[in-house]
């Protein structure tokens, strides 16, 4: 185990590694960044004293060797907008983003697995058929159509709860219900699937045979047996999730979150920021990664870390 984990520390220094290059050259090739960063009547002696007080008036081989150094510090500049260290504008809005991700997938885990088991208990009847049409239904819907439905409805027309922003438990209800509908519409249809499969097979025939009640069937064996699949899915979508749909919910909502953040660096051309909202979301994935796959290991032994 000490050997896997160790292995694939390193192949993750390797991927955020390559991620933060990749962020580099991108940010260099997609034109002048000291034009992105300053305003329009910004004068050419203003822009070349700025690119000389940000190190952009080297040569781009020196501007990478520097790069690097300044990841192993975790030391990214100053936040042109924030005009405080990048790093810490993102340590500042990761909590708001982890804690819209828990509220929104956590709630999705929760309800899709005794919907997709109700489900898979009658194939085809009543309530199979509706939890697959609503499952079918968030899975079609985009994000930030699901979010401004809710606003419409929620806040504008029975103003039971906030349009945007963040302070008491009534503001993260539409982001989360937003960010959970498509998870949990793949997680119900993920364990529907399974559990159809896992009750069809001999030993659950056999369990029955001899006495065992569907309850205690389900959850002493076949749940156990779809949990290494259904953690698989959940790791995708925790990835997904963090990388790419809470930019979406966080803008629809104003949470301030590194999503938003995110938007706001890009329209303001915050180079420093984004390099450091890209490197550390870089790692998050990276240790997400691996942590799964120990759990995978913890809950079925037979599996080969490689």
């Amino acid at each position: 185990m000490l050997q896997f984990i160790l292995r694939r520390l390193f192949q993750g220094v390797l991927v955020v590694f390559g991620v933060s290059a990749t962020v580099f050259v991108v940010t260099r090739l997609a034109g002048d960044p000291v034009s992105l960063m300053l305003p329009l009547s910004a004068t050419e002696a203003q822009r070349i004293a700025f690119a000389q007080q940000i190190g952009l008036d080297q040569p781009i081989a020196a501007q990478f060797m520097r790069f690097l150094g300044d990841i192993v510090t975790l030391d990214f500049g100053n936040s042109l907008w924030q005009r405080r260290p990048a790093i810490d504008v993102v340590f500042e809005r990761l909590p708001n983003t982890m804690l819209l991700i828990a509220a929104g997938l956590g709630s999705a885990v929760i309800l899709s697995i005794p919907l997709g088991a109700i489900a898979a208990l009658r194939p085809g009847g009543l309530v199979d058929r509706l939890t697959m049409s609503i499952g079918l239904l968030g899975l079609a819907m985009p994000q930030f159509w699901i979010g401004l439905i809710a606003i419409l409805i929620f806040a504008v027309q029975l103003k039971w709860l906030p349009t945007s922003g963040m302070g008491t438990v009534a503001h993260i209800v539409l982001p989360a219900l937003t960010l959970s509908l498509t998870p949990l519409a793949r997680f119900t249809m993920m364990v529907r699937a399974a559990m159809i499969d896992e009750l069809n097979k001999q030993y659950v025939k056999t369990a029955r045979a001899k006495g065992l009640g569907l309850p205690r069937i389900l959850r002493v064996h076949t749940l156990r047996n779809i949990l290494v699949p259904f953690l698989s899915i959940s790791g995708w979508e925790l990835i997904s999730t963090l990388s790419g749909y809470t930019v979406v919910v966080e803008t629809v909502f104003a949470w301030p979150g590194l999503g938003l953040t995110a938007v706001q660096a890009i329209q303001r051309g915050d180079l420093f920021l984004m390099q450091a909202i890209v490197f550390v979301i870089a790692i998050l994935i990276v240790i997400i990664g691996i942590v799964l796959d120990i759990l995978s290991k913890a809950v079925d032994p037979r599996i080969e870390l490689n």
